[in-house]
């Protein structure tokens, strides 16, 4: 096999930058990306303005860009970053024209910080999960009511939306994006080269475990399932997820079956156990692992542990730890 034939397909990543976006809302998870490519992967960020002219960031710096929105072609991921200025400031005529055109040229779109104001402004979170810094949580979900925010998320996915909180939180959505292209093990080389968490704690759950999980494929249960990943730990039944999706439970489990090949009760393990899988990675104990993922006790998590991987989530987490974990965190070390 040629070399060429090995070399991962690439994916362009548009990143949407303004007169006064904040640094690092864009520079974060521009350097996730590219660090990826050092993993295997073969991401092109480009950076386009709404005119093609330099933007001036929010600490004073000129940055160029490739291009403008207009002419930027077809993108896989585009990125709108925030900045401190208030939406109204920001979130000009301009931007909006070119974030519109770039949101109709990708096959996903994200937000950063208080970007997710852009989407607003367009009618894209209407009747869908996002969320934003908490500074600007309220003002948005008061803004936008038909937007459903959720303001102590670290990130949201909602089909092929994806928001992220402010700041770091973008490195965050990034690696997460990362990983749903290239798996778990990419993700987690990249993390461990940048020496950044590969799942901060705190938030909720809106993280590699769903990211795994199969796409719905209709309005109803891309519902359920999403209502399950944003809090795996609460406990769902058959019949609460069809009282929230107003249909019965037989229904209910019809659909799941058809579209996701398990039942509604097999997709809440799955993501339950997900979660406390990258809790154990994390670095959380197998006590805070079970109590963070709704495992009713550590022993009811061991046992879906020996099911599922034949081995106990202490000996999982002991395996993750010295199978590279602490050489590649040495190893990015000395190189710096």
């Amino acid at each position: 096999m040629s070399s060429n034939a090995m070399t991962p397909s690439r994916r362009r990543v548009g990143i949407l930058l303004f007169d006064g976006v904040k640094m690092l809302d864009f520079v974060g998870p521009a350097e996730v990306f590219v660090e990826a490519n050092q993993a295997g992967c073969n991401y092109e960020v480009v950076l386009v303005s709404a005119d093609g002219r330099d933007v001036q960031t929010s600490i004073g710096a000129r940055v160029a860009v490739a291009c403008a929105a207009a002419d930027a072609g077809r993108f896989d991921t585009v990125v709108i970053p925030g900045s401190e200025l208030p939406p109204a400031k920001f979130v000009t005529p301009e931007v909006l024209t070119a974030a519109r055109q770039l949101a109709a040229n990708t096959r996903r779109l994200a937000s950063i910080c208080s970007g997710a104001s852009v989407l607003a402004y367009l009618g894209l979170l209407d009747g869908r999960r996002a969320t934003t810094h908490w500074k600007f949580a309220k003002d948005l979900a008061r803004q936008f009511p038909d937007a459903k925010i959720e303001p102590d998320a670290i990130f949201v996915r909602d089909g092929n939306l994806y928001s992220s909180a402010g700041v770091a939180a973008g490195m965050d959505l990034a690696l997460a994006l990362v990983e749903a292209d290239h798996g778990a093990d990419i993700a987690r080389s990249v993390a461990q080269l940048l020496v950044i968490y590969m799942q901060r704690s705190g938030g909720q759950s809106q993280f590699s475990a769903a990211l795994r999980a199969p796409v719905p494929r209709s309005p109803l249960v891309r519902t359920v399932a999403d209502l399950i990943c944003a809090d795996p730990s609460y406990p769902h039944t058959v019949q609460t997820l069809a009282t929230h999706a107003r249909v019965s439970p037989r229904h209910l489990t019809r659909l799941f079956r058809a579209e996701l090949e398990s039942s509604p009760a097999e997709y809440v393990a799955f993501i339950r156990f997900g979660l406390a899988r990258d809790k154990l990675h994390a670095g959380y104990s197998v006590t805070e692992a079970a109590m963070a993922a709704g495992y009713g006790s550590s022993e009811a998590m061991r046992r879906a542990f020996v099911a599922r991987l034949g081995i106990s989530p202490s000996k999982y987490q002991q395996r993750f730890r010295t199978t590279g974990t602490t050489a590649l965190l040495e190893d990015a070390t000395a190189a710096s």
